[in-house]
């Protein structure tokens, strides 16, 4: 029996990947789980495991491919077990609802019925007679209402009809050519046309021009970008914090853990304290739902940490990380930035983050204007670790130094209190036994 294995939907609305690399040959035995192809998303890179156990068929795509979610990805000869009655036609995808049964990818599962392929950039000129729920993301919808398009009245190219970006921009730019054209004078009216007294002429690269296409990662940091950008009215606060005794306590014990094959940096310590800023002013580890005009406030605290990859940037997350102790942190930490850089991130690593940090500080950086990763209400921006002389009990001295950045979402956080979660920071990380008591 020929089993025909379509492109999993793996969820946070990624609707496509490129195929990076084939792991298996058309003719190759496969166990279920085992890995056919790595993929690239607008995520991450993953691998798709087989659903079925056979031998593989035909392979539909090849390496650099893009492949859209429900398109038959490969094909697996498989043999029915004796005594079971003879499979069914498979039902037309009109007349089936989906079910989540096969085809796991990370943690999220993928249905296992049969989905229309992508009619991506076939331009549809129907247009429904009433009003109904379409599919889209919340991405989608979020752009349709920000460009003041109503998603209702548009007919998605997407799967199962579902409205892409694309989709919402088309709309846009004939909303706007209609406008154009109503307001464009007539042939006769227009002004005759001078003539230019002189055209530029191209600038002579030599050769010494690349143009390098974006990777589908870096696209998707592009659009994420400007999103939070565009949609958060970013505030950013800055300070530094004299980490001298921070210093010292982290010394005395970092070849201690070294032992252990624990990495003691600041970061844990930095961790631990935004924790507790977190807990006693909870607009910063919330978001903001416009459509129901609510702050959702979480009682939960996942630490996404900004990595600098080869692929881009990524903000592997830490999952309950108040939890943790010092130590686990630590390890937690070195843990999902080494997987990020590797690329063996998982796209259940990203997800669920209620506040981030950004240590630019760990290529030389000092003060930066970190951009909130979006629908997160607040980043911190950490800078390099510097000596230099401060008053301290009316007397001058050397001392550490870290810079703070902290951005935050001005719709529902005030400048008094980007001041007071600062102060809070200063207050544990100066002196580590009251950190650690309060952690």
């Amino acid at each position: 029996m020929k089993f025909e294995f379509r492109f999993p939907d793996i969820g946070e609305g990624l609707d496509e990947g490129v195929i990076m690399k084939w792991m298996v040959e058309e003719g190759d035995m496969v166990k279920e789980g085992d890995s056919l192809a790595e993929v690239e998303t607008d995520k991450v890179t993953t691998e798709i495991p087989s659903p079925r156990t056979g031998r593989v068929g035909e392979l539909k795509f090849k390496e650099g491919d893009t492949i859209t979610v429900g398109q038959v990805f490969v094909t697996i000869e498989t043999e029915a077990e004796a005594g079971l009655a003879p499979t069914e036609p498979e039902p037309e995808p009109q007349a089936i609802e989906e079910e989540e049964t096969a085809g796991v990818v990370g943690e999220v599962v993928a249905s296992s019925e049969v989905i229309p392929p992508s009619t991506e950039e076939v331009i549809s000129t129907e247009r429904p007679a009433m009003r109904r729920k379409v599919l889209a993301t919340p991405v989608a919808r979020k752009m349709a209402k920000d460009l003041g398009i109503d998603i209702n009245t548009l007919v998605g190219t997407g799967p199962n009809g579902r409205v892409m970006k694309e989709d919402i921009l088309r709309a846009k730019e004939q909303e706007a050519a209609k406008v154009e054209e109503v307001k464009a004078p007539s042939a006769e009216a227009k002004a005759p046309v001078q003539p230019a007294l002189s055209t530029p002429s191209p600038i002579a690269t030599h050769g010494l021009e690349e143009r390098v296409p974006l990777t589908r990662i870096r696209k998707t940091i592009s659009e994420r970008m400007s999103q939070s950008r565009f949609t958060i009215p970013h505030t950013t606060a800055m300070d530094e914090i004299d980490v001298t005794k921070l210093d010292e306590f982290r010394r005395k014990y970092k070849d201690l853990l070294l032992e252990e094959e624990v990495k003691l940096t600041y970061l844990p310590f930095i961790v631990k304290a935004a924790i507790v800023a977190l807990k006693r002013i909870p607009e910063f580890n919330s978001s903001l739902d416009e459509t129901s005009e609510e702050i959702v406030l979480k009682y939960f605290y996942n630490i996404g940490i900004a990595t600098d990859t080869d692929r881009g940037l990524l903000v592997p997350v830490i999952k309950d990380a108040d939890k943790l102790s010092i130590v686990e942190l630590a390890r937690a930490i070195e843990e999902v930035s080494t997987r990020a850089k590797e690329g063996k991130t998982e796209l259940h690593e990203l997800r669920e983050g209620t506040f981030s940090i950004t240590n630019y500080g760990s290529i030389g950086g000092h003060f930066g204007i970190p951009i909130i990763n979006y629908p997160e209400s607040a980043v911190l921006g950490l800078g390099r670790v510097v000596e230099k002389p401060i008053v301290r009990d009316g007397e001058i001295v050397i001392a550490k130094i870290l810079p703070v950045s902290l951005s935050y979402d001005h719709r529902i956080i005030d400048g008094a209190s980007g001041a007071r979660f600062i102060n809070i920071l200063k207050d544990l990380l100066s002196n580590p036994d009251i950190l650690l008591l309060r952690a």
